[in-house]
């Protein structure tokens, strides 16, 4: 309904009035035009003259009349590209030989509704052009080239679609006119400004900068690129630091404001999708406080040729990348521009103003009066050598491949058309559209010119970097290419002829193998600090979002980037410690049997027939096998070996712990008798102590049977204890049952420690008490220590502080109780008499008789027997 309403406001066109003309307010009587008959016609829209009053602001009253003011030179080189193109076309023998194409060049004059007053001039044939009412041509239409920007196209699309009339753009890259169900007979030989924003967002990622700044035009090219842009971005783990939109009208507030932000930013990398006024007013701000070393990344090389152009540009523009679309090259058209002479084209009703504007002079046949100093034009001039103001985009001819298209897809059509026997010249357009979308060629110098399913261009983009040759001059050169055609998983393939050495743009330093991300709290996920992989884990690549933990047959490395297997590990004999504590529990072994071979030989002397030999000979027995069952725990743990470990360690020092508390016992009974035949005198007979013996290591052999039959020790892989190593050890079992055992065992030890303590005061020729309860201190001050370093230890240590204790509480009751024996009985022979303990006896009886008149008690009888 707004294309009707646009029509009618236009051209004033009602259903009664199928012939009133165009009304005169809204365009020029007689608009310019480029006309030149052939078999076939193409039209060609440019904004070439550029209207003052170039936008309709509503329809609710007329607007002044729309004068043409200043010349796009741009825009007529253009249009002499278009009919380069067709005149190179005609004299072609291999392309529509048999055809001649003609063409009809007008103006839009950059507006909207100009756009609109001559399409549907061109495809009604009228001067004034009358809706839906077509004059009959000579020669058929075939379609339409136009036009410069995408609002022009998008309003002449909606229109042309209406027909299914082709039209193929050289200069709109909206994305929307992508869309084949609202602009159906659109074409394009560029790319969309989607395809772009992607082949950007590939060349920021294949150089890894993951920290950007996005400059944005606040129009529909700025929001509609940057929002295409910021998706895939965003999708490749880009962040964006500031996205700035600057107006589409110059702001001088605005702009400073953004130069401000930027001045603050710590992103190297700005993508760029500004107009080319505002993009030279950034750069003028950002030279002017000295903003230096960012990496301009342009989608249209246009922006940089300009900025070339500003002096001292080269300080903020080093390492500046440029996409430019691979086009065609008009071989010979800067020959044909350099031949250009109004005197060869009087039908160009262009070519004198772009003349005047171009030479800056003045036609003499005009009816003006010529002042002083004004240039006539001679019509000879030439612009062989006349200056572009955009010299490195000269190569762009933009309508030269759109016309090649429509030429190749006519040839198709006739092709198909002769072989039926039909008239070349008889078909709608319609049909050409068809063949337009699957045309497939390639342009005289060589570029390949096909369309996707949405009527874009299918073309490479040259990479363009800014450099500065030695001379000082800053240029674009040409370093690689991206081909969409060579894509996987939806990524562009990017090739550079060398290695470009680029700044780094990233929020955080990358992370090295053996590290792992964390993000900083309110901060995008781009920034981040580096953290060493904990034990056991590993890093094996850069960036990494957390470390992942080692098998559990291996350890991480020192540099926490890869896994080493580990190795078992055991308190084994061989190694130095293992060794060493084999010696030992051997020389105590040995040592107790030496005492005992001692003990044996002098065993009716006195000194070995105090306290019970008897016992003396079960507690030299059960310590020389405390100290072998160390070994034990040395070497591979085995089935065997876990089981005969703790129960015989638990049984033998029982034994020995045992026969000290019978000897201990013994000592202080035979002070409490006071009469023959006491009962307590009953206790003192060796049967009564080797009974305390049997009783107290009966019960701790139940226990251990109770272990054993419920859950026995066995082998096991300890993965924890020592992050690179496998510790072979022996698992306890049953936890609750291996503490009753070792409960028990403490429980001995104390009481009898408790016992030998109270009786150390007791007299005795050969201090028997003092050295009991000096051997049971050392016993129990040895397994007290023993239970937090047990607990403490990890790995094989833990069985080195067990062997440890059991040879040093070993050694403590061998040496506190027998070495000072050993001392009499082998260097003091002359104390180990019956006169010498006589002695003794009378000093301890006097001494004892002190002690009982002091408590008031009688006499005790007779001393310790012999």
């Amino acid at each position: 309904m707004w294309l009707c309403s646009l029509l009618h406001a236009l051209f004033g066109c009602s259903s009664g009035s199928a012939h009133s003309g165009p009304r005169a307010w809204l365009l020029p009587r007689q608009s310019p035009q480029f006309n030149r008959p052939g078999d076939v016609m193409i039209g060609g829209s440019f904004s070439i003259f550029q209207f003052s009053n170039g936008t309709l602001s509503n329809f609710t009253a007329p607007p002044a009349e729309l004068q043409d003011s200043d010349v796009s030179i741009w825009s007529y080189r253009v249009a002499q590209s278009f009919v380069f193109a067709i005149e190179e076309i005609n004299r072609s023998a291999h392309l529509l030989p048999n055809l001649t194409l003609g063409f009809s060049i007008r103006n839009s004059g950059d507006s909207v509704h100009g756009a609109l007053y001559e399409t549907m001039g061109f495809l009604t044939g009228r001067e004034e052009p009358i809706p839906n009412y077509t004059c009959q041509h000579v020669s058929p239409q075939a379609a339409l080239v136009g036009d410069t920007r995408s609002s022009l196209s998008v309003t002449m699309a909606r229109l042309l679609g209406l027909y299914k009339f082709p039209q193929v753009s050289h200069g709109s890259s909206l994305p929307s006119l992508s869309d084949k169900i609202q602009f159906p007979s659109f074409l394009r030989t560029l790319t969309s400004d989607l395809t772009s924003a992607h082949a950007v967002t590939q060349l920021i990622m294949h150089f890894q900068w993951s920290w950007v700044i996005i400059l944005a035009q606040d129009d529909d090219f700025g929001q509609q690129a940057s929002s295409l842009a910021t998706q895939m971005l965003t999708l490749a783990s880009v962040c964006i630091e500031f996205h700035l939109h600057v107006p589409s009208h110059q702001s001088l507030a605005k702009i400073e404001e953004t130069i401000q932000k930027m001045q603050k930013c710590t992103a190297r990398v700005v993508l760029v999708f500004l107009s080319n006024s505002n993009f030279q007013l950034i750069l003028h701000g950002l030279l002017a406080v000295s903003v230096l070393g960012q990496v301009w990344v342009s989608k249209d090389t246009l922006h940089m040729a300009l900025a070339l152009t500003i002096p001292g540009i080269s300080q903020v523009l080093q390492g500046t990348f440029s996409l430019l679309p691979l086009s065609s090259r008009a071989i010979g058209f800067p020959e044909f521009l350099a031949h250009l002479r109004p005197s060869q084209t009087p039908e160009d009703m262009f070519i004198k103003k772009f003349w005047e504007f171009t030479f800056e002079c003045t036609w003499p046949n005009q009816n003006i009066t010529v002042t002083e100093g004004v240039q006539l034009c001679s019509g000879n001039e030439s612009l062989k050598n006349r200056p572009h103001p955009f010299p490195e985009v000269s190569k762009i001819d933009a309508a030269y491949a759109a016309v090649y298209s429509i030429a190749h897809a006519l040839h198709d059509m006739h092709e198909c058309q002769d072989g039926k026997g039909t008239d070349s010249q008889d078909f709608q357009p319609w049909q050409l559209l068809h063949t337009l979308r699957k045309v497939h060629f390639k342009t005289p110098d060589g570029i390949e010119i096909m369309f996707d399913a949405n009527g874009d261009l299918v073309s490479k983009f040259d990479i363009l970097q800014g450099q500065r040759i030695p001379k000082g001059i800053f240029h674009l050169v040409h370093v690689g290419i991206i081909d969409p055609q060579d894509s996987a998983e939806n990524k562009m393939k990017v090739h550079l002829k060398e290695n470009i050495h680029v700044p780094t743009s990233v929020c955080s330093e990358s992370c090295l193998p053996g590290f792992s991300q964390v993000p900083r709290l309110g901060a995008p996920h781009c920034c981040f600090d580096c953290r060493p992989c904990p034990e056991g884990q590993f890093a094996n690549q850069r960036d990494m979002k957390r470390c992942f933990p080692c098998p559990k047959e291996q350890y991480s490395s020192h540099t926490r980037d890869h896994c080493l297997p580990r190795t078992e590990i055991f308190l084994a004999f061989e190694e130095p410690l293992g060794f060493i504590l084999a010696l030992i529990a051997l020389f105590l072994a040995g040592l107790a049997v030496l005492v005992l071979g001692v003990f044996l030989k002098h065993r009716d002397t006195p000194v070995v027939k105090a306290n019970n030999r008897t016992l003396s000979y079960f507690l030299l027995i059960s310590l020389s096998l405390c100290a072998l069952c160390a070994l034990l725990f040395l070497g591979r743990p085995t089935v065997t070996t876990c089981l005969l470990r703790q129960t015989t360690f638990a049984v033998v020092f029982t034994v020995a712990v045992s026969s000290v508390l019978a000897k201990t016992l013994t000592v202080v009974l035979a002070f409490r008798v006071t009469r023959p035949q006491s009962r307590i005198q009953v206790c003192l007979s060796p049967g009564a102590s080797a009974s305390v013996v049997l009783i107290a290591s009966f019960i701790q052999v139940v226990l251990c049977g109770v272990w054993l039959a419920t859950s026995p020790p066995f082998p096991d892989r300890d993965m924890v204890s020592e992050p690179r190593h496998i510790v072979i050890q022996c698992q306890e079992g049953s936890g609750a049952t291996f503490f009753c055992v070792l409960g028990y065992l403490g429980f001995l030890a104390g009481g009898t420690f408790s016992v030998a303590f109270l009786a150390r005061g007791l007299p005795d020729v050969f201090n028997e008490t003092k050295f009991l309860t000096f051997s049971m201190l050392l016993f129990c001050s040895v397994w007290t220590a023993f239970l937090p370093l047990y607990h403490s230890a990890r790995g094989k240590s833990t069985v080195a502080v067990e062997i440890f204790s059991i040879l040093a509480s070993t050694a403590g009751l061998l040496g506190g109780i027998f070495i000072p024996k050993c001392y009499l009985i082998l260097l003091k022979p002359e104390k180990n008499t019956l006169a010498w303990l006589r002695q003794g006896h009378q000093a301890q009886q006097e001494k004892q008789g002190e002690m009982l008149q002091r408590r008031h008690v009688p006499k005790s009888p007779k001393s310790l027997k012999i």
